[in-house]
């Protein structure tokens, strides 16, 4: 999807070609005027900021009360793509550190921090993970892009709280005992999600666990749960390219093969040509799954432990 409503919504989005030195000037411009606006920083002993609502939660786990993780991009917004304005980058570069997935998923926020300068330490939260490539090809075949969204597994999110738990507390030494100590709580409820996970799943026949989404981004969900991708309306773990027309007929093809019952659309997304897939295969279009950000306080995924379980049930009740 090109997600160009989203971005057509943030006034103060940069362009994409902007010349570097120009967000450097404009960053110290939102500096000077004290400006970090948006959304609150963190407050307590570090200054931390994560790209995602979804990184914000799991990293708030592991702090504790000794310091706020705030959220850098608004829910709903896609992260692949985002392009942050001069202020998002100054709130950035103001504080001690910046969590970001990794993998590939904040290009454009990640170069425009970097080319910011400043002293914020970026955290890769995924780092160490041994990546796949996007799409269900794997081997010789394999795409060359790699697949970011590692937080759709639970066990591998096992990792993203070790590297919190580091990253803390080497900027913090004196809170060790308490990062150590939140870091495996959280990472035992993980635990106890993962099981979840395959319990939930053991209710579907192995004919039936077949998946296609909007873009390629349940590869490590699938490898860990035994399911098999199909294939994805948007040939990318992205969602930025545009799929041609002999794309779409092997992908219908394909659905017809596998007698596939659902399509899934992460919530947001234009759901238009999944609706025409739907139509020419007899396939439901699940458009409610949250891939990349948690809901309110209120809604059905308030935090990644929530998320999870509610993207598992989606998938679960519509391939039963």
């Amino acid at each position: 999807m090109t997600h160009s409503d989203s971005r057509a919504d943030s006034g103060s989005r940069l362009p994409r070609l902007l010349a570097p030195a120009m967000l450097v000037l404009l960053v110290g411009l939102a500096l000077l005027l004290g400006g970090c606006g948006g959304q609150a920083q963190g407050q307590g002993i570090l200054s931390v900021t994560a790209s995602t609502s979804f990184l914000a939660d799991i990293a708030q786990h592991v702090a504790g009360d000794r310091f706020t993780v705030s959220a850098l991009i608004p829910d709903g917004i896609d992260p692949h793509n985002y392009e942050p304005g001069p202020r998002d980058v100054a709130r950035v570069v103001q504080g001690d550190l910046f969590i970001a997935n990794g993998g590939g998923l904040e290009g454009p926020l990640l170069d425009a921090i970097k080319n910011a300068g400043g002293g914020v330490r970026i955290v890769d939260a995924s780092a160490g993970l041994q990546p796949r490539a996007a799409g269900p090809a794997q081997g010789d075949d394999a795409s060359s892009e790699i697949d970011p969204h590692f937080w759709l597994d639970p066990v591998l999110a096992q990792r993203y709280v070790a590297n919190l738990r580091d990253a803390f507390t080497a900027a913090d030494p004196t809170g060790a005992a308490v990062y150590r100590r939140n870091a495996a709580s959280y990472t035992e409820q993980l635990k106890k999600l993962d099981a979840w996970t395959r319990r939930e799943v053991a209710a579907l026949p192995p004919d039936r666990r077949v998946l296609v989404t909007d873009h390629e981004s349940y590869g490590y969900f699938a490898d860990r749960y035994g399911f098999r991708i199909i294939g994805a309306i948007v040939p990318s773990a992205s969602g930025a390219e545009s799929p041609s027309a002999k794309q779409l007929a092997s992908l219908v093809a394909a659905i017809r093969r596998y007698q596939v019952k659902a399509i899934f659309i992460d919530k947001g997304e234009n759901p238009q040509l999944a609706d025409q897939i739907a139509a020419e295969t007899g396939a439901n279009v699940v458009a409610t799954l949250l891939d990349h950000s948690l809901t309110p306080a209120g809604g059905p995924a308030p935090t990644y432990i929530d998320m999870i379980r509610y993207d598992v049930r989606q998938i679960v009740g519509a391939l039963t």
